[in-house]
Formats: structure tokens, C-alpha cells, sequence
């Protein structure tokens, strides 16, 4: 473990609340202790952050090199009336084999 550093952190009077509750319920040891455990979540959320925005880029970036025509609006649009059209069509045949 890294040697510790000491700092000084002002809070509002809500999260210094909490945090006198997780110790005093026994969550944790310490107000020191709930920090730090706050500090790994924000720090697990930032990373997962920053992997979903590379993850997006990529995908942005893949789509923007893609070299397969585009599709006109009204196409794609008439493609999707027909996927759903064919989807209530298929739940709709099901149901009635069911009934059957």
C-alpha cells in the first residue's frame, strides 16, 4: 500500500452525517475509511467511464470509415415499418397457435 497522505476535505453537513452513520453502525472503521472506499468507487466509475467513451469512438470512428453505401432515410425508415410489421405478424401467428 502507497504510504498515506493527509489532507484536509470539507463536506456538507448531510455527507458528514453518512459518514458518522457507516461508522457508527459498524459499515466501517473510520470516517478515513469511508472516504476512501467513496474515493475507489468515483475512481472504478471514472475508468468505466472513460472505457465506454473509447468504446463509443471506436464505434463512431468505424462507422464513419465504413465504406458500404449509405441508406436514404426513407429506406431505412421503410425497413424498420417492415421489421415491425413482420414481428407483430409473428406474434400475432404465435398467439393464434397457441389458441389452437
Amino acid at each position: 500500500m502507497e504510504a498515506a497522505e493527509k489532507l484536509s476535505v470539507t463536506v456538507t453537513p448531510a455527507m458528514a452525517r453518512m459518514i458518522r452513520e457507516k461508522v457508527e453502525d459498524g459499515s466501517f472503521g473510520s470516517a478515513s475509511e469511508v472516504i476512501r472506499a467513496a474515493l475507489r468507487a468515483f475512481q472504478r466509475e471514472e475508468e468505466e467511464h472513460a472505457e465506454r467513451m473509447a468504446s463509443i469512438r471506436a464505434r463512431v470512428k468505424a462507422s464513419l470509415e465504413d465504406t458500404r453505401p449509405a441508406v436514404p432515410l426513407e429506406e431505412a425508415i421503410e425497413r424498420v415499418r417492415g421489421r415491425i410489421s413482420r414481428l407483430a405478424r409473428d406474434k400475432d401467428d404465435s398467439a393464434s397457435r397457441r389458441r389452437s
